[in-house]
């Protein structure tokens, strides 16, 4: 954007989104002036943005955000889910400038600072319905400023590869590993498929050691690190590209307690030898309800998948544990002999509600319990509302 309120670009609506299926929404350009591909879906969260433009499971992807309003209380927040932005647009109705009071970096700079592109003016419920109706699509964003036909843009769509077999979880993984939290009664490894920050301070609150590998660590790298129990991160893309990682799980099995959220429930489900379907427009959000099917309680959760492990395949020693009240999917899965359980949602809830908080007290107890000669699952919370008392410990928000 060359001014503030750039009038001539929001008259004009020269950039554009074109989906493969033909359909084209029109808009003016902000961040960085790069066209690219990926698949578009939509997030019904709020707020957090922030929070959505760092979580590492949207490479690949143009969230179009269906709250109207974006950008009014600045980008550079304190705290970022992770080292980077991956993914590959944004898609918004309303681009705000942030308020002279607060004095921080807008959207559009952050954007334009990582070199990643942006629309706005884009009639955002329109586009969510489009969605909605005809499932996620891959797409092709023109921003740069040259003259382009959407007949052109239609067809760079179209051949693109999109993301169904496409490994991007490597991608986003932190290649050299790290020590999150140094203190700790427990020591836990964490396998980095594009982990969010708020999962790693989620389990040093449970007064554990963290050590983040890369998800190309092999079975041996692992347990040279002595881990009490091992944690299986959410990440991007198809699960079904990662079967060496699903390898690595199943050697796991019965040797570890495991724990996984989102991309990692997935590879646990396919360890065990289930299978991971696509969504149609998959599940993006802060707002979704999940119920406990062994408490009978319902939890808001945030959530960011395209895939799901299909009940129907799993093996008669794996219980479902929660399902998705919207679609009834399949949204957390607890093996009944071995320490291995997994949830499709987001627990740490950053941008989110809190109610899952309990799950990474949970992980604690099952490694208690392993360690003490008990193979089973663990002790669970029985009150999934209670943070930072019997199980969870507490623990902020981002």
């Amino acid at each position: 954007m060359t001014d503030k309120f750039n009038w001539k670009a929001k008259r004009e609506k020269k950039a554009f989104l074109a989906l493969a299926d033909g359909a084209v929404f029109h808009g003016y350009a902000f961040g960085s002036a790069t066209d690219t591909v990926g698949e578009a879906v939509f997030n019904t969260g709020m707020a957090g943005y922030k929070q959505i433009l760092t979580d590492p499971s949207y490479a690949g992807q143009f969230v179009v955000f269906t709250t109207a309003e974006v950008g009014a209380y600045a980008a550079n927040l304190e705290k970022s889910e992770s080292r980077d932005v991956f993914l590959n647009g944004i898609v918004v109705n309303s681009l705000d400038d942030v308020s002279k009071e607060i004095g921080e970096e807008s959207l559009h700079d952050y954007m334009l600072a990582h070199k990643k592109p942006g629309i706005a003016g884009v009639d955002t419920r329109a586009l969510t319905i489009h969605l909605r109706d005809h499932g996620a699509q891959k797409a092709y964003l023109h921003v740069d400023g040259t003259d382009m036909s959407e007949a052109d843009a239609i067809a760079k769509a179209k051949a693109w590869e999109g993301l169904d077999g496409q490994d991007y979880a490597s991608k986003v993984s932190d290649p050299k590993g790290y020590e999150f939290s140094t203190e700790g009664d427990l020591n836990v490894v964490a396998l980095d498929f594009g982990i969010k920050t708020n999962i790693l301070r989620n389990l040093a609150a449970q007064n554990m050691k963290v050590t983040v590998l890369p998800i190309n660590a092999t079975y041996e790298q692992i347990m040279a690190k002595n881990p009490d129990g091992v944690f299986l991160s959410n990440g991007p893309a198809d699960p079904n590209s990662l079967p060496q990682v699903a390898a690595v799980v199943k050697q796991l099995l019965g040797k570890v307690p495991l724990m996984g959220i989102c991309l990692g429930n997935q590879l646990l489900g396919l360890a065990l030898g289930a299978k991971v379907s696509k969504l149609k427009f998959g599940h993006h959000g802060c707002n979704h309800p999940v119920k406990n099917l062994k408490t009978g309680a319902v939890e808001i959760t945030s959530q960011n998948h395209n895939y799901a492990i299909e009940e129907s395949s799993l093996p008669a020693n794996v219980e479902v544990s929660h399902i998705n009240l919207n679609d009834n999917t399949v949204e957390g899965i607890r093996h009944k002999e071995l320490p291995a359980f997994s949830v499709q949602y987001h627990p740490e809830s950053a941008p989110g509600p809190n109610d899952s908080y309990y799950l990474f007290g949970e992980f604690r107890q099952m490694i208690l319990d392993f360690k003490s000669g008990k193979k089973g699952a663990g002790k669970e919370c029985a009150n999934t509302n209670v943070a930072g008392k019997e199980c969870a410990g507490e623990v902020k928000n981002g």
